[in-house]
């Protein structure tokens, strides 16, 4: 059911991303940073009192900690693609999959905790290896600092899932956690706007304007299905689906964008889909002998 979660957050991911690129056209990344958590916000605020969640939490530092390395990994991502090509910028950022599993792994190495998971690190390994054949990453010399920066954005995604999980664990409702990061978002945004400004709506396209709201709600409803996923799924499990995003997204440029996928990129897709079904079959298989601790 966690891999159901987490291909679903993949999809509204992807779908928003496609929404980004319509609505950049006539905004600002801060403004489309700003306006995703405004909606965001709003709508999560209408879910949690559908719901009846108080917002009320007994652990708000953990929410703080999540937020501030949520916001520290989305603009790192966001400084990576306007300082590298779009390919090289998300392969780094979807290098977080590759993180999760090392801090894992490396975790219960260092605790002295045997650790019965390298056929599932080998399979988010594998998934990365298929990002990197679909996206085809470059790096110049004179990029090497961005490189890093965009390094850093998945190393602080990875964090921030596993603040996720650690929430979860604390019992904290997952509407909670996404209403808080979205507060976080729009906080953010927000500054960014006040540094340069807002677009004039005169300038607005109809159909820049006309995303806006699904870009929030996408956001909120990825979030959301990320968020249980992390919570209540096995890490590393979820670490590998998250590479589905990239095959979602090449679907709609392929479908909306007429974007040619080359040999490798359909051969780096089939190592994705892949490998995320040998990880599925791998957690079936080893969940009923599987300690708590490394869900």
């Amino acid at each position: 059911m966690q891999a159901l979660w987490m291909l679903g957050a993949a999809f509204f991911f992807a779908t928003m991303a496609v929404g980004i690129k319509f609505a950049s056209s006539s905004f600002s990344v801060a403004e489309l940073v700003f306006y995703r958590g405004l909606v965001s916000v709003v709508f999560m605020t209408l879910v949690l009192r559908a719901r009846r969640t108080p917002l009320a939490t007994k652990v708000p530092m953990m929410h703080a900690w999540r937020a501030a390395v949520g916001v520290f990994a989305l603009s790192s991502w966001f400084y990576a693609i306007a300082h590298l090509p779009l390919a090289t910028a998300m392969t780094l950022n979807y290098m977080s999959g590759v993180w999760v599993a090392a801090f894992v792994v490396g975790g219960a190495m260092l605790y002295g905790q045997s650790s019965r998971q390298g056929p599932l690190m080998a399979t988010v390994l594998a998934g990365f290896a298929g990002v990197v054949m679909m996206l085809r990453p470059t790096l110049d010399q004179n990029q090497l600092f961005a490189g890093l920066v965009g390094l850093l954005s998945g190393m602080g995604a990875a964090l921030a899932y596993l603040q996720v999980t650690a929430l979860g664990k604390a019992g904290e409702p997952e509407g909670r956690t996404v209403f808080y990061f979205s507060v976080s978002t729009a906080f953010a945004g927000l500054a960014g706007v006040l540094w340069n400004g807002f677009t004039p709506w005169a300038s607005v396209s109809w159909q820049a304007a006309t995303w806006l709201i699904p870009i929030g709600v996408l956001a909120s409803l990825g979030q959301w299905c990320m968020t249980r996923a992390y919570s209540r799924g096995a890490t590393l499990l979820v670490a590998n689906l998250q590479y589905a995003g990239i095959v979602f997204a090449a679907f709609y440029s392929l479908v909306l964008f007429d974007d040619a996928i080359p040999l490798i990129g359909w051969a780096g897709m089939a190592v994705i889909v892949v490998s995320g079904i040998a990880a599925t079959v791998l957690r079936t298989r080893a969940l009923p002998n599987t300690p708590a601790e490394e869900h």
